[in-house]
């Protein structure tokens, strides 16, 4: 099976998504680069016991992906419905 890339809804919006979980994931103690936020899966990945490489995953359960993903994509959330609102916040005002 042809391996598909996740792409944002908003192709534009790629690079703060980037920004996003590079600066949620430095919050949660991990070293994520700027260059390329997206491998902290593997560190993140080291920390639950999931044998995740760079390449095809294949053998790994979609359990394990999901929990990895998760830590992630659940810090990422957070921080958005954080930020909604504060901005809802100033809004009433």
């Amino acid at each position: 099976m042809a391996r598909r890339k996740r792409q944002p809804i908003v192709p534009e919006a790629r690079e703060g998504l980037d920004k996003l979980k590079a600066k949620v994931m430095r919050e949660a103690g991990y070293n994520v680069s700027d260059q390329s936020p997206d491998d902290v899966k593997y560190e993140v990945a080291k920390d639950m016991g999931v044998q995740l490489g760079k390449g095809y995953n294949g053998q790994i359960t979609s359990k394990d992906a999901g929990r990895v993903g998760g830590q992630i994509g659940g810090r990422m959330v957070k921080e958005l419905i954080q930020q909604a609102k504060a901005n809802l916040g100033k809004q009433a005002r």
